[in-house]
């Protein structure tokens, strides 16, 4: 397959997908990508239960208990990605960084408000968030976060978003590295079951607008191919 600038490749990898064998096949497109032998690609998936650890995690950020983190090359704190999490990563040519970053958080800000949920950026924290009330005790709330790597000019990671996800999985972290934030999901704020198969054609159509192109779907099968 020869690069197009103007086309996004959407491939949709299924659901308990391990953390490594995710990150193993970002490398590998990666590569593609890099040698021009593929267009821009996104993978989209939901992870089997996994902690993460982004570069600028302190040590006084990850789980006192025990639990198991995986550490990873990207940007951004503790992170849990795991079922009814949908995650995105995109893995195509980037030149501006802040750009791509404000692309990403704008696509989770939309399709938070495709299901009339209120999402924002917040200076100085990562991530797209519902509004908390400190007249009421109620804290920010993440909602999707944002964690990124550029390498040799090609992005690789990318972005989550809660849809129907058991919240309980962020106690033993500060979501967004922000100690005594909230979390919560599509799911908690509408009061509705939103699951990650209804989010994920419209989270195509909103990444691939946010970064100017013309989606179209790719099964695994071909994408291993190439």
């Amino acid at each position: 397959m020869h690069t197009d600038p103007t086309r996004l490749a959407f491939v949709r990898l299924g659901v308990d997908v391990p953390f490594e064998q995710a990150w193993e096949l970002q490398r590998i497109v990666h590569a593609k990508r890099a040698a021009g032998e593929l267009t821009d690609t996104v993978l989209l998936l939901e992870h089997a239960p996994v902690y993460t650890a982004g570069r600028r995690t302190a040590p006084h950020e990850r789980p006192s208990d025990g639990t198991p983190v995986v550490d990873v090359d990207r940007g951004g704190r503790m992170a849990w990605h795991g079922p009814g999490q949908l995650v995105a990563y995109p893995i195509m040519r980037v030149t501006d960084v802040a750009a791509y970053v404000r692309a990403l958080e704008e696509t989770l800000v939309q399709i938070c408000a495709d299901f009339g949920v209120t999402g924002r950026r917040i200076v100085g924290r990562g991530g797209v968030w519902a509004m908390g009330d400190a007249a009421l005790g109620l804290p920010d709330r993440l909602l999707g976060s944002v964690g990124i790597r550029v390498r040799n000019g090609i992005s690789m990671h990318g972005m989550a978003l809660n849809c129907a996800n058991d919240l309980r999985w962020f106690n033993r972290i500060d979501p967004g590295g922000v100690p005594g934030a909230g979390v919560s999901s599509l799911s908690a704020e509408t009061g509705r079951r939103i699951v990650v198969d209804e989010v994920m054609p419209i989270a195509e159509k909103r990444l691939a607008g946010a970064l100017g192109r013309e989606g179209f779907e790719m099964h695994e099968d071909d994408l291993r191919r190439m």
